[in-house]
């Protein structure tokens, strides 16, 4: 019988953060559990006290990048008032700030692996569970027109996901900001609200780097339609 590792250093959290970065730097295919543990200095056997597989780092992985991406996400949208404005921030932060690396990789392993599956499904019911309830209480407030919240959500789910590939793989067609328009363009559309596309489109002019830097700290915080129609 083979002694235990010694882990008495190393952290869960510590080899997670380990195989995020090199998960995403690698790909899945090429990264080894050594590379992890020389990432989070420990040992190839202190990993696999941890965790059984690859795949199941991948999906821890990611769920701490949620963890942490939706901690930070609820505490800026703590600070705003209206659902409209809300949602314009989730479909921002989306697009401009999250990383969609191990999303991918995850995506391609859940085509043959059953944990990696069962984990994407649980991460996408609860993606689209927010973006329903926020939905829900735009339409209480009379924000947002009616809609099923839950088909508005799975439609712009998808189209984030979707285009966040193209981002990610740097389709010189689909940018930041173009990912950005049209998901505030559909959102528009399915909800019959205003979220601020005009204004955007008109701040940044498709023009220069600076314009589209100043857009992104105006914009995104309209609080009613006064300023934005003063952007427009």
């Amino acid at each position: 019988m083979s002694p235990r590792p010694q882990i008495d250093h190393v952290r869960r959290p510590q080899l997670l953060e380990a195989a995020a970065g090199v998960i995403a730097e690698r790909g899945i295919a090429a990264t080894r559990l050594a590379d992890v543990a020389a990432r989070a200095g420990t040992s190839p056997p202190a990993v696999l006290y941890w965790f059984k597989s690859k795949d199941e780092l991948l999906a821890e992985a990611l769920t701490i990048q949620e963890e942490r991406f939706y901690g930070q996400l609820t505490e800026r949208m703590d600070a705003l008032e209206s659902p409209r404005g809300k949602l314009r921030l989730i479909l921002e932060t989306s697009a401009d700030e999250y990383d969609w690396t191990l999303w991918m990789e995850l995506w391609t392993r859940a085509l043959r692996d059953s944990s990696s599956g069962s984990a994407r499904i649980r991460l996408d019911e609860r993606w689209r569970s927010q973006i329903a309830a926020l939905i829900r209480e735009g339409q209480r407030t009379g924000e947002f027109g009616p809609a099923d919240p839950d088909d508005v959500a799975l439609v712009l789910a998808s189209l984030i996901d979707g285009l966040a590939v193209q981002v990610t793989l740097r389709d010189p067609a689909v940018t930041k900001e173009r990912m950005l328009e049209r998901s505030l363009e559909i959102a528009e559309s399915l909800l019959d609200c205003e979220l601020g596309k005009a204004a955007y489109e008109t701040a940044t002019g498709g023009g220069s780097g600076a314009a589209k830097h100043a857009a992104r700290e105006t914009v995104p915080h309209l609080a009613d339609t006064e300023l934005r129609r003063e952007l427009e």
